[in-house]
């Protein structure tokens, strides 16, 4: 009984860990990119990069934490998720340049549907007619809200589809590997950030953006620097906390938490964002898909807190035999 409550704490704590980082996140991301129109989302996503391993193998050196050194085996205990980590990553800065905070956060739902999806075909779970009747809705309220963007960006909005398609099949093979127990949650973060280092580096190099982010004239700007080094902080926090939340409690739930976050970063966008241009059916669409994604969120947290009551039920009776 006493493992219950700490359980219980561990869960709520992790997601609520994840929810806060996500936010933040977002709107450093959004201020570096567009704010202070900083040339290269590559550039960002290597920083982040940077930042997850010098944290860990410090981390590591203290014996604060622990995780396996490298062998052979290392890449193919890790694959795929290197190559969905880097893709999340990017796709997301890429997204979150081009699109105004209301018009990201709406799309990102998407992930849900693609969660669900990962998660039928990668770990066989099955989903009630009322949860996908709510993720109908929030993707009708996507489609509504689209429609009359005013700010449409075609590219933007692939960026972040092809996000939302990367962070199901992440969160879901996530849950995979620590299930395995092969090399735990820090293991996961640190090589997988290690691994895709180099590539992007490379890749920022082929496309000129490493160029531009050298001859970027802000560096002397004390508040933009403050900002690009919390962005590449919080990449790392962000990486942990999606870890984290997945273990304590699942793909799904890490994604459910990501919505309700979504509906405060909606509306603080609409409120603030000087990129967001107001249409009575853009705000309509935005707020049926905000409403399915509450009673998504409800409905599905109600049905797990049901489904494990029978468990605890015949946990007791067992133990009243025994008695």
């Amino acid at each position: 009984m006493a493992d219950q409550p700490l359980t219980v704490f561990a869960r709520l704590f992790a997601a609520g860990f994840y929810g806060v980082s996500s936010f933040l996140i977002v709107v450093v991301n959004k201020s570096v990119l567009t704010n202070y129109r900083f040339p290269s989302s590559l550039c960002v996503g290597v920083g982040q990069m940077l930042a997850t391993v010098v944290v860990l193998r410090v981390g590591k050196a203290a014996r604060v934490i622990s995780f396996p050194d490298f062998d052979e085996s290392i890449p193919r205990k890790t694959f795929p998720l290197p190559l969905l980590y880097v893709g999340n990553q990017i796709s997301g800065l890429l997204g979150t340049k081009r699109l105004t905070l209301p018009m990201f956060t709406v799309l990102r739902r998407f992930s849900i549907l693609f969660t669900m999806l990962a998660e039928g075909l990668l770990l066989k779970k099955k989903f009630s007619r009322p949860v996908q009747l709510t993720v109908f809705t929030m993707i009708l309220g996507a489609f509504i809200a689209a429609s009359a963007d005013m700010s449409f960006d075609l590219l933007g909005y692939l960026f972040i589809l092809l996000n939302d398609v990367l962070t199901a099949t992440n969160g879901a093979y996530v849950k995979q590997k620590l299930d395995a127990k092969e090399l735990g949650k820090f293991g996961l973060l640190y090589y997988n950030a290690l691994f895709m280092i180099l590539p992007t580096l490379l890749l920022a190099h082929v496309t000129g953006e490493m160029q531009k982010a050298v001859e970027y004239e802000s560096w002397s700007d004390v508040f933009f620097v403050t900002q690009f080094v919390l962005s590449c902080v919080m990449g790392f926090v962000l990486m942990y906390s999606t870890v984290l939340c997945t273990q304590y409690n699942s793909a799904l739930t890490t994604s459910i938490v990501g919505c309700i976050k979504n509906v405060l970063v909606t509306y603080i966008g609409m409120v603030f964002s000087d990129d967001y241009i107001f249409s009575w059916m853009n705000f309509i669409g935005l707020n049926i898909s905000i409403a399915a994604s509450l009673a998504y969120s409800y409905i599905t947290l109600t049905e797990e807190q049901s489904s494990k009551a029978p468990e605890n039920s015949k946990l007791d009776i067992k133990g009243k035999v025994v008695v």
